[in-house]
């Protein structure tokens, strides 16, 4: 290889990470260690809006948990610090002001609803919507005195309009994509902030990045970086960009139907020997009678980028089973497993706290078990006899599961007065009592209409193993939320 390898994983901090976020660091890291090279965690949290620290604690411990070590990051530091964007605003700002003076950038000045109208009425000619290129004529003296007024705009690209973009990928070889479906990307929001596609451009320099490994959704940016290094006289990485993660009906794998928060498989007892092995698998095939069972250092030993599929790989929960199983009977050494057992039912003292939320409802501590298992089962089981509707009809039950699935995705902080608050003011907005609204979530979230205190229930059992349940419920009243188009900027894996 012409450098050094260095290779990055950079998630968004903007909800719970995902498995794909996994299968991405794991390739990553492999690549990294089979060539001798560096693995760097950098977070990428310029959508300010959405990005929490609570989201970015979870991507350290689900990246912990899988036992991925990486060289450098925001808590390891190293020489190329800081490793989290919002922290390098001000090295971002000279790119951009370079991009402008270059004639490759201008200023727009359009609102968000002349922006909608453009996109509404290109969906109705049935156009794929783009920026119209309004602004891209305007002349520079008129742009710097409105920027000189205050006027909010924000930085555009500019795009060809004529060719194509022509690289070669590292798993789908030549790859040619027609300038006129580029769209011209913002790259400095009107707060200043940079979006994903420059930030990402410029920190893979700076942190002299050899190899972008990402995820084949974003295949349809790779043009839009390709012509920010030309633009700004860079060398690109090569790019290598990895099948999705697919179900078993080969539909993608997507958290609004399939269980893909870590913290849910961590909930479930999967063990992340287990896991490691079966992300191995998707990309490491094992010859006819050749054991499947593998440790990390074994898969990395194996593992080529060379040899990655174009199919892309299924995600097959009975096979993850399958392999959990075995870990468990075969790898794990009897003196180990009581330790595991402790680990998995009092995270963060789930199980001392699940404990004290009981005492004043038990009578001898044989109550115990009955009254909290719900805590620590895989799923519970009912039916829609099971829900409450003395006082609510069917099609209300069913509205108060679908807000209550959606408010549990967006809510910010995942406690105790945070739930209760949400869930209070979610019931005002359905026109509805909260004293009514809470009998349902309490057979959604426990399985019963009699238990321990609902909303200290769902902060200790987390939002992954919430949202599993309120999904399973919803589908009982044949409610389930529209799946809805993943934001690119928070995809597993940037």
């Amino acid at each position: 290889m012409s450098r050094p390898v260095r290779v990055r994983i950079a998630p968004s901090p903007t909800g719970e990470p995902h498995v794909g976020t996994l299968y991405t660091a794991l390739i990553n890291e492999a690549f990294a260690r089979r060539h001798g090279g560096k693995f760097i965690l950098r977070i990428e949290d310029t959508d300010q809006s959405r990005s929490t620290p609570d989201s970015e604690a979870k991507i350290m411990e689900a990246f912990a948990w899988m036992g991925l070590e990486w060289d450098e990051g925001p808590d390891k530091g190293g020489p190329h610090a800081p490793y989290r964007q919002s922290e390098r605003k001000r090295i971002y700002a000279g790119y951009a002001d370079k991009l402008l003076a270059d004639g490759n950038a201008f200023r727009c000045f359009c609102s968000a609803e002349r922006l909608e109208e453009v996109r509404n009425a290109q969906r109705r000619a049935n156009i794929p919507p783009q920026y119209d290129g309004h602004c891209l004529t305007l002349d520079p003296a008129e742009a710097e005195a409105r920027v000189a007024a205050g006027e909010p705009h924000v930085l555009r690209m500019k795009v060809p309009r004529e060719g194509a973009c022509d690289f070669t990928d590292g798993v789908y070889g030549p790859v040619s994509m027609p300038w006129a479906s580029v769209d011209m990307q913002v790259l400095v929001k009107s707060d200043g902030m940079p979006t994903y596609h420059l930030a990402n451009v410029v920190d893979d320099t700076e942190m002299a990045i050899s190899h972008v490994i990402r995820g084949e959704e974003w295949m349809a940016s790779t043009p839009k970086h390709i012509l920010l290094y030309r633009q700004l006289g860079l060398t690109p990485p090569e790019f290598i960009h990895l099948p999705l993660m697919r179900a078993l009906d080969r539909s993608k794998l997507s958290k609004r139907r399939n269980p893909t928060s870590t913290s849910w498989f961590q909930a479930q007892g999967y063990l992340p020997e287990a896991m490691v092995n079966f992300l191995g698998l998707l990309f490491v095939r094992p010859a006819e009678g050749e054991e499947e069972l593998m440790t990390k250092a074994e898969f990395i030993d194996r593992f080529d980028i060379g040899s990655v599929s174009k199919a892309g790989a299924v995600f097959d929960l009975a096979k993850l089973d399958w392999l959990n199983g075995r870990w468990l009977r075969e790898r794990l050494a009897p003196e180990a497993f009581l330790p595991r057992v402790i680990d998995w039912a009092n995270p963060d003292d789930k199980f001392v706290r699940a404990l004290e939320l009981a005492r004043t409802r038990v009578d001898k501590l044989a109550d115990l078990a009955p009254l909290m298992a719900f805590l620590f089962s895989a799923q519970v089981t009912v039916t829609r006899d099971d829900f409450p509707m003395e006082k609510l009809s069917a099609s209300q039950v069913a509205q108060v599961l679908a807000a209550t699935f959606a408010l549990v995705e967006k809510l910010p902080e995942w406690s105790e007065t945070a739930l209760f608050d949400a869930v209070k003011a979610m019931s005002v907005e359905l026109g509805l009592k909260a004293r009514d609204t809470t009998p349902v979530l309490f057979v959604a979230i426990t399985g019963s209409r009699r238990s321990l205190p609902l909303f200290g229930s769902m902060a200790l059992l987390g939002r992954s193993v919430c949202r599993e349940r309120l999904r399973a419920a919803v589908r009982l009243f044949e409610a389930v939320p529209e799946d809805a188009d993943d934001d690119p900027d928070s995809a597993p894996g940037n």
